[in-house]
C-alpha cells in the first residue's frame, strides 16, 4: 500500500468516525477533550480547534464523561438535559491493555426524547403485532416454545437441537428422559412446532398432579351422566382435545398401573372409550412422554409396563442435567438477565466475573428452573447495573454453608427462598407491597411464605 492509498484510507476513516454516529465526543484520563465531532459542535454552537484540550465539564452541560473516566463503569441510554433537549446518550470507558481507564467515549443515541418517542413507538408497535401473531398461534395450538427458546451452544446441546429437527417430521412416539428443572417441556413444544402437525392442537397434561381417579377422566373424557357431577352434555378428554395433533404426557412415570394399561389399548388400537360412553372414538394423536423416574428399575419392581415403556420408547431423547454443561452457563444467565429485567424494568447489563465463576462452579441439583430463581433474586439485590456476587444466595457464595447434598432439593431451594424474603424485607423496611412486586410474587403468596417460614 503507498502513501497515497494510506493517506485516503486515514481520511475514509476520519469520514466514518465523524459520521458514524450523530454526535461523539472522546475524553482522556483527565476528562479532557481530545476528539469531538462536526455535528456535536454544531449543535454545541463552538469551533472544534477551540474545544480541544478543555476539560468536557466547560464544553458539555450536565455532562457525566469525566466520572466515567473515575469510575470506569459504563453509562447506557442515560438521559441528558442538553441546551433546552433532552438526549439519550452512552457513555463507555476506555482502557489499556493493563487493565487501566484511559479515557472514555460518548455518542448520542437520540438529539431529543422526541425522536426517542417515535422510535419508541415504533418499536412497540412491531413488537405488539408480533405478540398478537404469536398469542393467537398459541391459542390455537397451545405451543409457547420453539427450538430457539432452547439455549446452550455446547455440544451436546447443538446435537440435541439437531436430533430434534431430524425426528420431528416423523410419527413415532418419544419419550424424553431428564432429571427434573431441565427443560423437558421446552423440546417437547419444539418437536411439535417443526413437526407436519404444528398447525393442530399441543395438548399437555401433567400425569403427576392429577389425582388417579381423575386422571382417566382428563385423558380419555366422560359422557353425560356418566358419574354423579358430571358436566351437562359430558366433556372431551385430552386425546380427543389433541386429535390430529400431539398430546405431551409429562410426568408419565407417575401413572398407576391400571392407568398404564388404558393408556396402552389407545396407544396400540388409535381409540379412546371416553368413561359413560357405548363405544370408542378414533384419534390421530401423536404422543410425547416425558419423565425423570427411572422406568427400567421400575420395570424391574413391576411398577412400570414393559409393553408400555417400549411403546412409547421408540425414539429415546436424554437431556443432560446443567452440571453436564457447564460452558452454557454465561449464556443462560445472560438470557435470564434479559428476560428478568424486560418483565420487570431493572437494568442489569452483565455479569461480574466472581459472580459468574460462583454460578460455574454450583451443582445446581434444581438445574435450569433453579438457575432461573437464582437469577431473579440477584437481579433484585443487585444495586447497580451489574449482577453482583453479593447478590447471590449464600449457598452459592459460601460453599460451607450448605455442602453439597446435605439436604434434600426441597430444603435447599425453601432455604434460599426464605433468605430472599428476609433480606427482601430488611431492604425495602418491611414494605410488603414493595417487597411482593420486587420479588415478582403476589401479596397474598408472600403472607403465605412468610407464614410458612415463620418470619417475624
Amino acid at each position: 500500500m503507498g502513501i497515497k492509498d494510506s493517506l485516503l484510507t486515514s481520511e475514509m476513516m476520519d469520514t466514518i468516525i465523524a459520521n458514524a454516529f450523530e454526535w461523539i465526543v472522546v475524553v482522556n484520563h483527565q476528562g479532557d477533550i481530545i476528539y469531538i465531532n462536526d455535528s456535536y459542535c454544531s449543535f454545541l454552537e463552538v469551533d472544534y480547534k477551540t474545544v480541544i484540550g478543555r476539560h468536557v465539564t466547560e464544553v458539555i452541560e450536565n455532562t457525566r464523561m469525566h466520572l466515567v473516566v473515575q469510575t470506569g463503569k459504563e453509562e447506557m441510554a442515560d438521559l441528558q438535559y442538553i441546551r433546552g433537549n433532552y438526549m439519550i446518550a452512552n457513555r463507555v470507558p476506555i482502557f489499556n491493555e493493563e487493565k487501566e481507564v484511559i479515557g472514555a467515549y460518548g455518542t448520542v443515541i437520540f438529539r431529543d426524547t422526541s425522536e426517542w418517542d417515535k422510535m419508541n413507538s415504533h418499536v412497540k408497535s412491531m413488537l405488539g403485532r408480533i405478540r398478537n401473531y404469536l398469542q393467537e398461534y398459541e391459542q390455537q395450538t397451545g405451543v409457547k416454545y420453539t427450538l430457539e427458546d432452547i439455549i446452550g451452544n455446547s455440544n451436546v446441546m447443538k446435537t440435541l437441537k439437531e436430533k430434534v429437527k431430524h425426528i420431528a417430521a416423523s410419527e413415532v412416539s418419544i419419550l424424553i428422559r431428564g432429571e427434573s428443572g431441565t427443560g423437558k417441556e421446552l423440546f417437547a413444544h419444539s418437536l411439535h412446532q417443526l413437526s407436519n402437525r404444528s398447525q393442530m392442537p399441543f395438548i399437555k397434561i401433567n400425569c403427576a398432579a392429577i389425582p388417579e381417579h381423575l386422571l382417566e377422566s382428563e385423558l380419555f373424557g366422560y359422557e353425560e351422566g356418566a358419574f354423579t357431577g358430571a358436566k351437562k352434555g359430558g366433556k372431551k378428554g385430552k386425546f380427543l382435545l389433541a386429535d390430529g395433533g400431539t398430546l405431551f404426557l409429562d410426568e408419565i412415570g407417575d401413572m398407576s398401573l391400571p392407568m398404564q394399561i388404558k393408556l396402552l389399548r389407545v396407544l396400540q388400537e388409535g381409540e379412546v372409550e371416553p368413561v359413560g360412553a357405548i363405544k370408542p372414538i378414533q384419534v390421530n394423536v401423536r404422543v410425547i412422554a416425558a419423565t425423570n423416574r427411572p422406568l427400567e428399575k421400575m420395570m424391574e419392581e413391576k411398577r412400570f409396563r414393559e409393553d408400555l415403556y417400549y411403546r412409547i420408547h421408540v425414539i429415546p431423547f436424554h437431556i443432560p442435567s446443567l452440571r453436564e454443561r457447564t460452558e452454557d452457563i454465561p449464556q443462560l444467565v445472560e438470557h435470564f438477565i434479559q428476560k428478568i429485567c424486560m418483565r420487570t424494568g431493572r437494568r442489569i447489563t452483565s455479569v461480574t466475573p466472581d459472580a459468574l465463576l460462583a454460578l460455574s462452579r454450583y451443582r445446581w441439583p434444581g438445574n435450569i428452573r433453579e438457575l432461573e430463581n437464582v437469577i431473579q433474586a440477584a437481579v433484585h439485590f443487585s444495586t447497580g447495573e451489574k449482577l453482583i456476587h453479593e447478590a447471590l444466595p449464600d449457598y452459592l457464595t459460601d460453599t460451607f454453608s450448605i455442602p453439597l447434598g446435605s439436604k434434600p432439593l426441597k430444603e435447599t431451594l425453601e432455604d434460599a427462598e426464605k433468605q430472599a424474603i428476609i433480606q427482601t424485607l430488611e431492604k425495602f423496611h418491611h414494605d410488603k407491597l414493595e417487597v411482593a412486586k420486587q420479588l415478582g410474587i403476589s401479596k397474598s403468596s408472600l403472607y403465605e411464605k412468610i407464614k410458612k417460614y415463620h418470619i417475624s
